[in-house]
């Protein structure tokens, strides 16, 4: 029988010259029903936040022609892959063509997209694996919804990882080789910091690390906010705002010392930061912080369902 693939998407679309994205030409496959090998490295079903977020993190090690860019909406895949110079496909085409199929879509979404990828997965007699960033969903969830004892790698990133300060918890299945694991992480190392964790304890690590910024961001607006009410102009109260949270967390990380510790070194007896720190306390501060984390742990684990 015909290529599934092949017969409903001829063609791959790249970036011609750096034309904002704009400007592309098509590449046809001479033998679409041949032997097939896996042309990229890394394919991304899904451009958004979080997809494009490692698709720019992997262009950091990675060359252009080793990265294949897939969305529902193709714009937003062109759009991208002019960015980084890369390739942009049909959803079935990443299918077929990369080595470690990144799914990023929504975890309400991924049994579908899994259906419709499955035939293509299939049919392939080459070696690849697929990579879950789906919230809640278990790489056996993963793999039955696939129909195959595929390799599954489960990773939990977070959006500062566009700019290589970012963090990425992962796991994967006894199906996936140690050569494997460490060329993939390898090939993300310009993400930031990559961890292995026990995907039990995956859905609490996201909880601090992947819905951490959304908190920091909160953190980060009140505090410019405040400065503002204060009478600092807005870019400004942003600025010290950002580089306050930058630079206590690069020291609290190059040290090794307790946040405790490092609070108790600013506040002065009777000074200006301990009225602030009762205040925060007073309203609550910690407890909320933590609680908005058991309440995303909760959240996801709904979402796995």
């Amino acid at each position: 029988g015909s290529d599934p693939v092949s017969a409903a998407h001829p063609s791959i679309c790249h970036p011609a010259a750096s034309t904002g994205g704009g400007v592309y030409y098509m590449y046809t496959y001479d033998d679409p029903g041949g032997p097939h090998m896996s042309i990229h490295t890394f394919s991304f079903i899904g451009t958004g936040n979080m997809g494009s977020a490692l698709a720019r993190a992997a262009a950091k090690t990675l060359p252009p022609e080793q990265l294949l860019l897939s969305n529902r909406t193709p714009g937003k895949a062109e759009a991208l892959a002019g960015e980084l110079r890369c390739a942009a496909a049909p959803v079935l085409q990443a299918a077929r063509d990369g080595k470690y199929i990144f799914l990023g879509v929504k975890p309400q979404m991924m049994e579908g997209l899994l259906s419709e990828i499955a035939p293509v997965l299939a049919a392939r007699t080459d070696r690849f694996l697929l990579v879950t960033m789906a919230a809640g969903l278990t790489m056996e969830r993963i793999a039955a919804m696939t129909g195959g004892p595929y390799p599954v790698i489960r990773i939990m990133p977070n959006t500062p990882c566009a700019v290589g300060e970012g963090v990425i918890l992962w796991d994967a299945n006894a199906q996936v080789t140690e050569a494997e694991a460490s060329a993939f992480t390898a090939a993300l190392s310009g993400a930031g910091v990559l961890d292995r964790l026990e995907e039990r304890l995956i859905d609490a690590g996201s909880a601090v690390a992947g819905c951490g910024p959304a908190f920091a961001c909160l953190l980060l607006e009140a505090l410019a906010d405040g400065g503002v009410t204060c009478g600092l102009p807005r870019q400004k109260a942003l600025l010290y705002a950002a580089q306050m949270l930058k630079g206590t967390a690069a020291l609290q990380l190059s040290t090794g010392t307790h946040p405790g510790a490092l609070k108790d070194a600013v506040c002065s007896p009777g000074g200006s930061t301990i009225a602030g720190v009762r205040t925060l306390e007073e309203r609550g501060f910690r407890g909320a912080a933590m609680d908005a984390v058991i309440a995303a742990v909760e959240k996801t684990k709904e979402l796995g369902k």
